[in-house]
């Protein structure tokens, strides 16, 4: 299994959100995405309070059967009311590679669990804050044992428009993620900090993104749902629609390249 989280390269990375996934064929997709080139899983774990969404999704048994499918390296993004250590090992035991650590709810508490996941599980970890969240938040994690930084982008989940992306995209997000690659940068840490936007990015907008920083975006929508609903196995269109991104995120990532 090759490393993507927190190894900055020339590329900006994919990282395929599960969150439209179609459970019943859940591996059957998991196994297209990764033929088709996506450098890892993002899998977003709730406990039915955060959020105060009516039920928890993409629980510990999505989590299982996404790693009995993949040889990718599986991001547990927390949307948790600060989880503690039992939570981490219990996603250690289940494969996770990464976990990034919501600052909203985990609050003082941030620092401690880091260092748990990183020294006594052995895994990488970030941190994370919706859209909102000020950006100096994330100004005292600009440090060595950090291997990602992600802010998402708002949304309305209680809208289910067939084949779109429930996040809203916002102009002031390219500024925010510039910010956050500034900081990196000025740390010292762009070669090993992962900067992410997550949410509502698509083929049209991601080469904005790109150019403001963003080392790896987060996409669900694009890569699991059509205009005929959520995209199936075997039929092409799972690899058809990561080739398109990445085709596009690869010039994208080109001309920053030569800009620079």
């Amino acid at each position: 299994m090759e490393k993507k989280i927190g190894k900055v390269t020339p590329s900006c990375k994919i990282a395929a959100g599960l969150f439209w996934a179609d459970y019943a064929v859940l591996g059957a997709q998991v196994q297209e995405l990764e033929a088709a080139g996506v450098d890892w899983l993002h899998i977003e774990v709730r406990d039915g309070k955060y959020m105060d969404f009516g039920m928890p999704r993409g629980g510990f048994d999505i989590i299982e059967a996404t790693r009995k499918s993949t040889h990718l390296e599986i991001e547990a993004q927390l949307q948790m009311v600060r989880p503690g250590f039992d939570v981490f090992r219990q996603l250690a035991d289940l494969g996770v590679n990464l976990i990034t650590l919501p600052l909203e709810t985990m609050g003082e508490l941030t620092m401690q669990a880091v260092s748990f996941i990183k020294d006594v599980l052995g895994l990488k970890a970030g941190v994370w804050a919706w859209q909102g969240t000020p950006i100096s938040a994330f100004e005292q994690y600009m440090q060595p044992y950090i291997d990602i930084v992600e802010y998402e982008s708002r949304a309305y989940f209680w809208a289910r428009e067939t084949g779109k992306s429930p996040h809203t995209m916002d102009p002031m997000m390219i500024d925010n993620i510039l910010r956050l690659r500034r900081m990196v940068e000025d740390a010292g840490l762009g070669a090993s900090i992962d900067v992410m936007e997550d949410g509502g990015l698509n083929a049209g907008n991601v080469a904005d993104f790109i150019a403001a920083g963003m080392t790896v975006g987060e996409f669900s929508s694009p890569l699991l749902k059509g205009p005929n609903g959520k995209l199936q196995p075997g039929t092409g269109e799972i690899e058809a629609a990561v080739k398109k991104l990445r085709a596009v995120m690869d010039e994208a990532s080109r001309r920053l390249k030569i800009e620079e």
